[in-house]
């Protein structure tokens, strides 16, 4: 990448075609291992879905609890926790079935100051007795610092199907938009960019799912939502300014007027992301567990869809060039 400085004036200049074998393979690697995380998580007996569902999703109960640290916490370890809880017998009324505590996930927060339980859906009491039996290991809780949520497995479900029509609605509607606005290569291309972050960041969450045991939820479509306008918006940036120079730049091969338009816009690509990135940063340093996540979703969507906004599209729309001007 060169730069040049006319007057005050920065201007960034990417020979993108002359390294567009580099880009396909970095885009190309990072894929096949997006995708080994989907299928990995799908042939988990555990999982058996190319994403670790969430409460949101199948349904149960949360318990998130405050442990009163004072200056600092007792060290407390997640497994010890999920060992005790996995092993309760929990009070059951006559014909209601026995929650399966064997699927039970606890997760620490905040430095170990905050404890959530995942578990089967349950009673008040049953939720009453669970916490009675960690406390022990966990405790003390803070007064008034306990949230119990439940959702029901029919809820889950709708839930889930409501979110995956939400997504297939929203990507049939930007394919539309792209093709009735572009011809068939560059609607074609924008649609792989498309697919090329949601599926990047869709297998790093994958993964997270394996080795962390992290679930996704309503919250990470809402992301994936995010990331795919996001990602068309700059690729239709990029595309605009490419059409410009087939307008302007009588003479230029499709290489030049790639390279061109790519560099013309490559400063506002990286200001644009760069300010984006900064209110994500202030949402995954500060904005607590619940949003941490979603922020880190956003953050690393942002990045992938730059890459493929500003090198990744434009690189393969030169494959259209004729042979002799390659």
């Amino acid at each position: 990448m060169a730069m040049s400085t006319p007057n005050t004036t920065v201007v960034l200049r990417l020979p993108l075609s002359a390294s567009r074998g580099r880009v396909w393979l970095v885009s190309g690697l990072t894929m096949l291992v997006a995708l080994g995380g989907l299928i990995s998580c799908w042939l988990n007996p555990d999982i058996a879905a190319p994403l670790r569902p969430g409460l949101d999703f199948t349904g149960g109960t949360q318990i998130q609890l405050e442990r009163d640290c004072g200056e600092s916490c007792r060290d407390l370890k997640s497994i010890a926790v999920s060992s005790i809880v996995q092993s309760l017998s929990l009070p059951v009324e006559e014909d209601d079935p026995v929650p399966n505590l064997r699927s039970a996930r606890v997760q620490l927060l905040d430095g170990g100051q905050s404890l959530v339980q995942r578990v089967p859906t349950l009673t008040a009491a049953q939720g009453q007795a669970l916490i009675a039996a960690v406390e022990p290991i966990a405790g003390p809780f803070v007064a008034g610092g306990q949230s119990v949520d439940t959702i029901g497995p029919s809820l889950g479900r709708q839930l889930l199907r409501s979110t995956l029509i939400s997504l297939v609605v929203a990507f049939s509607g930007i394919a539309l938009y792209i093709s009735f606005r572009y011809d068939g290569r560059y609607a074609f291309l924008a649609l792989v960019a498309l697919a090329h972050d949601v599926l990047i960041v869709s297998g790093v969450f994958a993964w997270l799912g394996l080795l962390m045991q992290l679930e996704v939820d309503s919250l990470f479509a809402v992301a994936l939502l995010t990331i795919a306008g996001y990602s068309v918006n700059d690729t239709v940036v990029v595309f605009d300014r490419i059409r410009e120079r087939a307008r302007d730049g009588a003479g230029l091969g499709l290489s030049e007027q790639v390279d061109q338009a790519v560099s013309a816009t490559l400063t506002r690509t990286l200001y644009t992301s760069g300010t984006t990135l900064l209110p994500l940063l202030a949402l995954i340093f500060f904005g607590g567990a619940t949003l941490y996540w979603f922020a880190i979703a956003l953050a690393l969507g942002v990045v992938v869809g730059s890459w493929s906004s500003i090198a990744l599209a434009p690189s393969l729309l030169t494959l259209w060039e004729p042979r002799a001007e390659v």
